[in-house]
């Protein structure tokens, strides 16, 4: 099948489609509440981990890595200058939205939300806690195909291409994360799935922002890719990794932060 078409799109609609698959693989993730009602804590520790290696290696290979190449080629600060900027600022931001956003993570009761009191139900509040991961994620796959308008080597199509696909790789898991431990608490089994798919809204909606952002305003492009890697890794040490990790047997999660990584390596590299 030729992809023509798409490469001759411009760079916000390749950023809408690319954000709209990964919302759509979270929707299918969400779908396995149709099938399982439970899902095993070790199944759950491997997936988190999973997605925790996809987006470290994304930050680096699909982000990083092209900002401080273009910052060499057009910028008379030094290349790691905008990079480590971008990056902590990309922490700072996800700080700043973990304060505010009211979200719960799973398996904690609701006197321990996170983020301004609210009285907002137990199921909104499980379902922001993911969407937050999601904000980076879409916001990822937006500027990479933003990039690639610059025209520099390490921020092609195909590399952005691949983003998409790890960064949707890793939602299904997610989607299922959410949607099936609403099932186990009481909630019927359609209303858990419009909850898990819906965490998943928000990447549209920050790729295209993040397409938009870097076409217009060009010389924010190195900025940006950090910005958006910073966002991620905080989202990965923040809450990720330790809520991979809860479980006995961390093994599982280790070894799928392993899989996701290597996964995500292989297809930045073997793509882009």
């Amino acid at each position: 099948m030729s992809f023509e078409w798409f490469t001759s799109l411009h760079p916000v609609y390749q950023a809408l489609l690319g954000t709209l698959f990964t919302w759509g693989v979270t929707a299918l993730g969400a779908a396995m509440v149709f099938l399982f009602k439970s899902i095993d804590r070790k199944v759950l520790d491997s997936m988190l981990g999973f997605a925790a290696g996809v987006m470290i290696a994304a930050s680096f290979w699909s982000l990083l890595a092209p900002a401080i190449d273009m910052a060499e080629q057009n910028s008379s600060l030094p290349a790691w200058l905008p990079a480590v900027i971008g990056f902590l600022l990309g922490g700072v931001f996800l700080w700043a939205v973990d304060r505010l956003l009211p979200h719960l993570h799973l398996g904690l009761p609701t006197t321990e939300a996170e983020g301004i009191k609210t009285s907002w139900q137990r199921s909104i509040l499980l379902v922001l806690a993911i969407t937050l991961h999601n904000i980076p994620e879409g916001l990822a796959v937006g500027v990479a195909f933003g990039a690639v308008a610059a025209g520099i080597p390490s921020a092609g199509l195909a590399g952005a291409i691949a983003l998409a696909v790890g960064i949707g790789l890793q939602n299904f898991p997610e989607g299922a994360a959410v949607s099936i431990p609403l099932r186990r608490e009481g909630m019927n089994r359609l209303k858990s799935f419009l909850y898990g798919q819906a965490s998943g809204i928000v990447e549209p909606l920050a790729g295209v922002l993040g397409a938009a952002a870097v076409l217009l305003m060009r010389p924010i492009l190195p900025y940006a890719l950090s910005f958006a890697a910073g966002a991620m890794i905080y989202v990965v040490v923040e809450e990720l990794i330790p809520e991979s990790q809860s479980g006995k047997d961390t093994h599982f999660s280790t070894f799928g932060a392993m899989l996701g990584f290597a996964v995500m390596m292989l297809l930045d590299v073997a793509l882009g």
